[in-house]
């Protein structure tokens, strides 16, 4: 499987503090089936100021580190970027790394605010949309916004968005409010991908496989395994060509 949001990179953002975290996180996607990670720590202004030098100075520290170990897991790295006018500065100025490709365009894997979905948001995505760049737009189901009004992203996706929904919340693990909305999605046929956004081995482990067998029983077998290996490898392939 293939595993295209966590925050396994060490020390970098609020995901991973060391490389010993990483590598004990790194054994346990590789248990749960996983082969490949592209790793996305936050760049959001003011909070986590990471840019492309930093990010891949510590996708290398944690590559040389696993081959060391013998862990089978193969890293890339871009970003999960916060919504803000900050972006419209990184595009220009090619500060912004991306997920992959998607039918031409550029893949973003792009964090809204956990509380809503902001005013200027159609506007945002359709400048980005302008420029080659689609959207991905991280665990929906667990906006609050999303979560009280679904139909908030109905012109998001109509107008191109893509959707990765977390595995954890296609498997209850966070709450009975984002299961509905996840299952709701995978319903739809609208989510793109699956993945881990894992953090930590306590609270938000970086697993896919349970969230598989739960969409499995919605979509499908073939369906299922499309979300955490397929479409995937299909954004991702570059990074490890």
């Amino acid at each position: 499987m293939i595993d295209l949001h966590n925050h396994l990179l060490p020390g970098i953002d609020d995901g991973s503090p060391d490389l010993e975290a990483s590598l004990a996180l790194a054994r346990v996607a590789v248990q749960d089936g996983i082969t490949h990670l592209v790793c996305t720590p936050h760049i959001h202004p003011g909070r986590y100021d990471n840019t492309p030098v930093s990010i891949q100075r510590a996708r290398d520290f944690f590559a040389a580190a696993l081959k060391e170990q013998g862990i089978p897991l193969r890293v890339a790295a871009a970003a999960e970027v916060r919504f803000g006018m900050e972006l419209m500065v990184g595009v220009s100025q090619g500060t912004i790394p991306f997920l992959g490709q998607w039918q031409g365009q550029k893949v973003l894997l792009l964090e809204f605010p956990h509380g809503e979905i902001p005013f200027c948001a159609e506007r945002l995505i359709s400048w980005l949309l302008e420029r080659k760049i689609v959207p991905m737009i991280a665990h929906p189901e667990r906006n609050k916004d999303i979560m009280r009004t679904p139909s908030r992203l109905k012109p998001l996706l109509e107008l191109g968005c893509l959707l990765q929904v977390t595995a954890a919340s296609v498997a209850g693990r966070f709450g009975p409010a984002a299961e509905a909305i996840a299952h709701a999605l995978l319903e739809q046929g609208v989510v793109t991908i699956l993945a881990s956004d894992g953090h930590n081995l306590q609270h938000r482990p970086p697993l896919l496989s349970e969230g598989v067998q739960h969409a499995a029983r919605i979509v499908g077998d073939d369906k299922a395994e499309s979300l955490v290996l397929h479409t995937p490898w299909e954004i991702a392939q570059s990074h490890f060509a």
